[in-house]
C-alpha cells in the first residue's frame, strides 16, 4: 500500500528497485507489470505478482498476499520472446492478464505495456514490403 501523498509512480520507481534484486547482473527492466492474481494454476489465490519483461527475459516474480510493492521470490522466468497476454477487459475486474498459468488483475495503464513488450519481443519480424518509401 503506498502511504498518503505518495504518488502511483512512485510507488512503481519503488517496487521496481525491488523486483532489480531478483534480475541477473546488466540485467535492464523495459518493462514492469504489477498485478494481482484472481487463480494460480486453476486456484482462486489473491496475492501479488510483478512480471518483469528485460532486455534478456521475463521473470514473474511472486509477492505474496500482503506485500503489493515488494517481491518475495521468483515463480518463473521465460525466454524474452514468449508472448505476454492474452489481456481481456471485463466489465467489473477491468483489464485480466493471463500470463504463465496466472491470471491477473492489472491496471488500465498497464495495458499499452503488456502490448509495447510484446510488439519489442517479436523479433522474427516479417521484412518490410515496401522499404523504399
Amino acid at each position: 500500500m503506498r502511504s498518503p501523498g505518495q504518488s502511483r509512480h512512485a510507488c512503481t520507481a519503488i517496487a521496481r528497485e525491488r523486483c532489480r534484486k531478483f534480475l541477473e547482473d546488466a540485467e535492464r527492466i523495459q518493462y514492469l507489470i504489477p498485478g494481482i492474481s484472481l487463480y494460480v494454476d486453476g486456484v482462486r489465490t489473491r496475492a501479488a505478482f510483478f512480471v518483469v519483461v528485460t532486455d534478456r527475459g521475463i521473470t514473474v516474480l511472486y509477492g505474496g498476499r500482503f506485500r503489493r510493492h515488494t517481491p518475495k521470490a521468483v515463480y518463473d522466468r521465460l525466454p524474452r520472446r514468449t508472448e505476454i497476454g492474452p489481456v481481456e477487459v471485463h466489465p467489473s475486474l477491468g483489464p485480466v492478464l493471463s500470463f504463465a498459468r496466472l491470471h491477473l488483475e492489472i491496471d488500465e495503464e498497464y495495458v499499452s505495456a503488456v502490448r509495447a513488450a510484446n510488439l519489442e519481443g517479436a523479433r522474427d519480424l516479417p521484412p518490410d514490403p515496401l522499404p523504399d518509401l
